[in-house]
């Protein structure tokens, strides 16, 4: 039992410092998260990007030496890299966090960012749209600022469809949380009868 937690556990670690990793190298790709499988010849490694050609290099130059990266650094086995891009990024939670992230490092005002952060989900078509940003916005003190746009539901069944990040970013006056839930544009099984009675 312990030989199964301990593996568990080991493979959980190497998944969180590969991903951290990946975050740093492939920042300017729009990274937004790695899959794991593994396969009778190897290891398939599944890359969810923003921009795909960015992190393919090119005639894949930067794909093989995040192969032979992820096979030294990180011990995976024979791995096969497939980059895959994002359907819908204004929809997606990671790459709204990120982006937002991005522009304060570059010295947009955190007001700013989210307020273009709102507008771009909700132009998209989501339902809803939470953002908190914390640290020390204005002050050596720390606290939080929310932006909302449209319905975003906390608790029940509905709160299954939400999609949810959070990501930090290190500034100058330390480090700040960006944290951004989005209600995507479905149809909800039972809601509209639920909200019409």
């Amino acid at each position: 039992m312990s030989t199964v937690a301990g593996s568990f556990l080991q493979k959980g670690i190497q998944y969180m410092e590969l991903n951290a990793f990946l975050a740093r190298k492939l920042i300017h790709a729009g990274y937004i998260d790695v899959q794991l499988f593994r396969t009778p010849i190897g290891t398939r490694v599944v890359i969810l990007a923003e921009r795909p050609a960015m992190v393919i290099g090119r005639r894949g130059s930067s794909v093989k030496e995040l192969q032979d990266l992820l096979e030294k650094k990180f011990g995976v086995e024979r791995p096969q890299i497939d980059v895959v891009e994002v359907a819908n990024p204004d929809l997606n939670a990671k790459v709204i966090a990120y982006g937002i992230a991005r522009a304060m490092a570059r010295g947009v005002k955190f007001r700013r960012a989210a307020f273009v952060a709102v507008r771009r989900v909700m132009e998209a078509g989501a339902k809803g749209v939470e953002i908190v940003i914390s640290g020390k916005l204005s002050s050596q003190r720390s606290r939080f600022e929310k932006y909302t746009a449209g319905l975003i539901y906390k608790s029940g069944k509905p709160s299954e469809f939400i999609d949810e990040a959070v990501v930090q970013t290190l500034l100058k006056p330390g480090t700040f949380g960006v944290r951004v839930r989005i209600m995507p544009p479905v149809e909800i099984p039972g809601l509209i009868s639920a909200q019409g009675s």
